[in-house]
């Protein structure tokens, strides 16, 4: 029975392959695929759009606008990392694009927000602003990266580190 199944299914895909039906069913599913995915990876906020996340994140954005900080995006994702704020810092003499990670953790058990920007998510973090960089075709950009830390969802508990960690990391 399952080599009849599997003769069927050779003919099923040598008669797509040369109708010419292949190539319609292969990117049928390819953007459907392709659509699952987007939704996957556009969720907003932290882990997948965490309601605690997504607050943290935009009182952190808030914090950096009122410190003459202007927004460019928010959550930019790639394949291989995540950045939650993109900023642009510029006064009469500087012009620094600042990646920010916003990290909120309620409990100092296990060393708090900050120890939990371990290397391999600061790897990450530098990997999507090389990408973001390219992107935007001007890869000698002036950057740096920030942490805002939280211990609670209020103004009051916002820790803002500038150079957190360096690119070469």
């Amino acid at each position: 029975m399952a080599h009849t199944g599997l003769c069927l299914e050779k003919m099923w895909m040598a008669w797509m392959f040369w109708s010419g039906g292949f190539a319609r069913w292969q990117n049928k599913w390819k953007a459907v695929w392709n659509g699952i995915w987007a939704k996957h990876t556009m969720s907003s906020g932290i882990s997948g759009g965490h309601p605690d996340g997504m607050k943290a994140e935009a009182l952190a954005a808030d914090f950096l606008c009122a410190h003459g900080l202007r927004i460019i995006t928010r959550n930019f994702r790639i394949r291989g990392g995540e950045i939650d704020l993109i900023a642009r810092e510029k006064t009469a003499t500087l012009d620094v694009i600042v990646f920010v990670e916003v990290r909120l953790r309620r409990s100092q058990r296990f060393g708090g927000a900050a120890a939990s920007i371990i290397t391999r998510k600061r790897r990450r973090i530098i990997l999507a602003a090389r990408h973001w960089l390219s992107r935007q075709g001007n890869r000698r950009q002036s950057c740096r990266f920030d942490c805002i830390l939280l211990s609670r969802l209020e103004p009051a508990g916002i820790e803002w580190i500038k150079h957190a960690f360096r690119a070469d990391v």
